[in-house]
C-alpha cells in the first residue's frame, strides 16, 4: 500500500486544486490571493464589467503577474513574431524532397 500526500488548495469551502508538492500548492494559493486583491481593484474601475469578467480578468492578470509587472515598470511587452509568408513559387524546401512540376 502506498501513501500519497496531497496538498489541497481550498477557497470558501470549495476545493480549487490538488497538488503533490507544498511549494506548488503555496504558489497557487498566493496566485489566488493576488487575483482576489485584483478583483477588488477592478470592481472599482470606471469600466463596465460583469462580475464574471472581473473575476476572469483578475485571475488572468494574477497568472501572468511577472509579465504585467515588467510592462508596468516600462519594459516593452513580448510580441509574438509573425510567421514568414511563403510564396507559392518559393523553392527553398531543404527539409523536404519535393519536385516542382511545370505544366505546359
Amino acid at each position: 500500500m502506498a501513501v500519497v500526500i496531497k496538498y489541497v488548495v481550498e477557497r470558501n469551502g470549495v476545493e480549487r486544486m490538488t497538488f503533490t508538492s507544498k511549494k506548488e500548492a503555496d504558489a497557487y494559493d498566493k496566485m489566488l490571493d493576488v487575483a482576489e486583491s485584483l478583483e477588488h481593484m477592478l470592481s472599482k474601475v470606471d469600466v463596465p464589467l460583469s462580475e464574471q469578467q472581473v473575476e476572469s480578468l483578475a485571475l488572468e492578470i494574477a497568472k501572468q503577474k511577472d509579465e504585467f509587472l515588467s510592462v508596468l515598470k516600462g519594459a516593452k511587452p513580448d510580441t509574438p513574431k509573425k510567421a514568414k509568408k511563403v510564396d507559392a513559387d518559393d523553392t527553398d524546401n531543404s527539409d523536404e524532397k519535393v519536385t516542382k512540376i511545370n505544366q505546359a
